[in-house]
């Protein structure tokens, strides 16, 4: 209400049929009294406007003194917690910000792939739980999803393999920056172990899960020098290593093409076949890995190398193309020599313990507690220089005979390793290729994370080819997201994990306006999340699309 004089004037919106009832005309109109007769003036035609529109109009005009009502939800105003928003917000932000979005599409299944993306970031586990997820969130108001069940994301796995190419070039053309010289590529493989039997990729095979009597598949990640994911492939779980690399080069040659492309591997990767076939006409890539301990000794045999030249500073030796980048890390020396002290305790123990049961127990046979104590040597690979013996004037009394000259030369190598490339000095200097063979690591770190500690690919709740791919590729995205918000919040020293778990106390507030028109206003967020924002950094949302029917699964 508004005072004139002593006019009282009163703002309100006339709505009549007109036509016959065809039609609504709206009029937003003000009544007041003159001479003490009652008044009408039009202020607009509010015919074009739409219900929702109206209703606005009628709640802000009938509220415009008592705007508390507004947010205490008194009167006609009811406010609702609506579901999390700011953990599912962030992610597809950062999916935008990395390419996912424009890799995948716009198109029904690729919005379902986009969720399954964002859900093994949010909660890791199988189809279902992602469409609990979203049907406990706002997941179909943000993602404009479809309705859908578990069923429908199981289909969309063979979408996401039959489009792992067209998604893996288009994800690094996004992100590649026009550059001179070489392209580095880091690759390496794992194992992921399976329940079950009936995988399409189950086999037996070289279990680095430790896991006895588990089939398993094999998983080779190709990653750009930032060690940033930029393809992946499942192998039969019997493959050895060096054989993923043939269709690695082809990916490389066929869709990666570069002036130049070097692939960086380990010791176990990249042998003397898989270099010459890097060196074919076909391919004609450069490489950098490394030798084992056994080619070190070899080529200090030949003279080609000398134990003076491990140090803690990088020594290069050139070999006509080849060159040998040689270093002795002296903290990773001390470790091993620490640990071969402890393994050699652990027999000394055992070997005592064994002694101490021979005198206590006249009938205990001598021979069966040296093979114990042998038993022991070569399981923790010290028989290279220890050995267990009795002697002849105490046949029940056990010995342990240490080899020094052979436990020295065991120990020469320790922290030492070599570099071996073809990359000629003139194009990467040895502190380069020091420094690309390192990055190694960060594929290694992308499997701890994918496999057990974060993002879960095991256990694989899939069985057929195409759901096995596609299932492997959304970890391979999903990990894209976790790295990237990892090095955002270093700056806090915040695991992803902790920072995920504040974000989804985020949630809209619902405010109905006339019978169908809903408010949907984000909060502002408190100063948690409010630097998680900032430090990702993420634009807050102005508002948010209003709520839609939730998702269910196919069982309910």
């Amino acid at each position: 209400f508004g005072l004139i004089g002593v006019t009282l004037i009163v703002m309100y919106v006339d709505t009549c049929k007109t036509n016959g009832g065809r039609s609504v005309r709206h009029l937003l109109r003000t009544s007041y009294r003159e001479e003490g007769r009652v008044k009408h003036k039009t202020i607009a035609n509010l015919s074009q406007c739409s219900d929702e529109e109206i209703a606005a109009i009628r709640l802000a005009l009938k509220h415009k003194d008592q705007l508390a009502a507004l947010a205490d939800g008194s009167g006609d105003v009811e406010l609702k917690q609506g579901t999390r928003f700011g953990d599912i917000y962030t992610i597809m932000k950062k999916a935008q910000e990395l390419g996912i979005v424009q890799a995948l599409g716009d198109s029904t299944e690729a919005k379902l792939a986009l969720w399954q993306v964002i859900a093994r970031v949010v909660e890791q586990g199988s189809r279902l739980s992602a469409v609990r997820l979203a049907a406990n969130s706002a997941a179909v108001d943000i993602l404009d999803l479809p309705s859908f069940c578990e069923d429908d994301l199981y289909k969309n796995l063979a979408w996401l393999a039959a489009e792992q190419s067209r998604i893996e070039q288009s994800l690094l053309a996004f992100r590649r920056l026009p550059a001179d010289g070489d392209d580095y590529y880091l690759y390496d493989v794992t194992s992921c172990y399976l329940e079950g039997t009936q995988n399409h990729f189950a086999a037996f095979g070289y279990n680095r899960d430790k896991k006895k009597g588990k089939m398993q598949i094999v998983i080779g990640l190709l990653c750009d020098n930032e060690g940033v994911p930029v393809a992946i492939e499942v192998f039969a779980g019997n493959t050895r290593d060096t054989a993923t690399v043939s269709s690695q080069l082809r990916k490389l040659a066929e869709r990666f093409a570069a002036a130049s492309i070097v692939l960086v591997g380990d010791r176990g990767m990249l042998k003397g076949p898989q270099i010459n076939e890097l060196h074919s006409d076909e391919f004609n890539f450069n490489y950098i890995t490394a030798i084992s301990k056994p080619e070190i000794h070899t080529l200090l045999r030949r003279g080609l190398l000398q134990m003076e030249l491990f140090d803690s500073d990088l020594a290069e030796v050139v070999d006509g193309q080849i060159r040998y980048i040689l270093r002795c890390n002296p903290m990773r020396r001390d470790e091993i020599r620490a640990t071969r002290t402890s393994k050699l305790n652990a027999v000394r123990a055992l070997l005592q313990e064994q002694n101490e049961y021979l005198h206590g127990h006249s009938r205990a046979q001598a021979e069966v507690a040296k093979r114990k104590v042998a038993e022991k040597i070569e399981k923790l690979k010290l028989q290279g220089f220890v050995a267990v013996a009795g002697t002849a004037d105490k046949p029940r009394e056990l010995l342990l005979e240490i080899d020094e000259d052979a436990r020295a030369e065991a120990e020469k190598l320790d922290g030492c390793y070599v570099i071996k490339t073809d990359v000629q000095a003139a194009r990467a200097e040895k502190e380069q290729v020091h420094q690309r063979y390192k990055d190694l690591a960060e594929v290694e770190w992308a499997f701890r994370t994918a496999k057990k500690s974060f993002l879960e690919t095991q256990p694989v709740y899939v069985r057929c080819e195409e759901s096995t791919r596609g299932h492997v590729l959304v970890v391979m995205l999903a990990y894209m997201l976790v790295q990237t918000l990892s090095r955002d919040w270093a700056q806090f020293d915040l695991p992803v994990e902790e920072g995920l778990a504040s974000l989804p106390t985020l949630c809209p507030m619902h405010m109905p306006v006339g019978p169908t028109a809903t408010c949907n206003q984000p909060p502002q967020p408190n100063a948690p999340n409010r630097r998680l924002w900032d430090g990702t950094p993420v634009p807050a949302p102005a508002t948010l699309p209003p709520p839609t029917p939730r998702v269910t699964p196919a069982d309910q």
